[in-house]
């Protein structure tokens, strides 16, 4: 009997990439598309665009670019450090959780981009400011998510493991951490998308450097293909760390893969 012919396999690495591929080239033809229906120099091609980016990256976007990279990942590791260890104390001390959970009830709601000119006034308009800002917002994602993810760790499991004479430590490391890390990664990378747009808007306002200032700088020059690639550098900038998460959550979870 001749062979069936072989059939698309979603699952298989190749299929993936097929997949992704169909998306991107989707996603640029209709924008191709878009273009020449509006005829308009605010919308260039997609490859005035990308002639812009490549023209532009060694001669000023290459280091606004790395910048920026500095102040969304310098936020990110600082908000881990002080979001995860005040997430699990308190998800895990429930008299410490009541006392604070008012204060952050009514500080969590509040859109921290609001305190940009305070933050300005008062730390400046260099890094400092604006780490302080992106941090401030991922901060709250991972507390929040960290918080509430050890609220719900199997309170049966802590038990064994504690009547097996595990320390607090112990269950800290083999029983709550593991159940709480996948729920820190996907706040991570939720957190990851809105520092970007912190990102944007605390470079656009008194500043001389990153994205967002070239962002900026570029639209009030009327230099539409220079602005849509500072797009793409802040597309490809998200798109560098959510592949960096997925190492990570690779490397740190492999049980999220069986």
């Amino acid at each position: 009997m001749p062979s069936s012919p072989a059939r698309f396999d979603r699952r298989h690495p190749a299929g993936q990439i097929l997949i992704k591929a169909a998306a991107v080239c989707s996603l640029f033809l209709a924008w191709h598309l878009l273009s020449l229906a509006l005829n308009s120099p605010a919308l260039p091609t997609p490859a005035g665009a990308f002639a812009a980016f490549f023209n532009q990256l060694p001669d000023g976007l290459g280091h606004d670019f790395l910048i920026s990279t500095w102040r969304v990942v310098a936020s990110i590791i600082i908000s881990l450090f002080l979001g995860v260890p005040t997430g699990l104390w308190l998800g895990t001390d429930e008299r410490f959780d009541r006392f604070f959970a008012p204060l952050i009830y009514l500080t969590y709601p509040i859109p921290k981009i609001v305190f940009l000119p305070l933050v300005m006034v008062l730390l400046g308009l260099g890094d400092v400011s604006k780490i302080f800002l992106i941090t401030l917002v991922v901060f709250f994602q991972i507390l929040m998510t960290t918080r509430d993810a050890a609220r719900h760790v199997n309170k049966a499991m802590v038990l064994s493991v504690s009547s097996l004479g595990a320390g607090r430590l112990d269950i800290y490391r083999h029983v709550i951490w593991p159940a709480v890390l996948p729920e820190v990664l996907t706040a991570l990378r939720i957190g990851s998308g809105t520092a970007i747009a912190v990102l944007f808007f605390s470079e656009s306002i008194a500043s001389r450097e990153g994205l967002g200032y070239y962002l900026m700088d570029a639209w009030s020059r009327y230099a539409y293909a220079e602005m849509f690639a500072g797009i793409i550098a802040m597309g490809a900038l998200g798109y560098l760390l959510y592949l960096c998460l997925d190492w990570l959550e690779k490397a740190a979870c492999p049980w999220k893969q069986v």
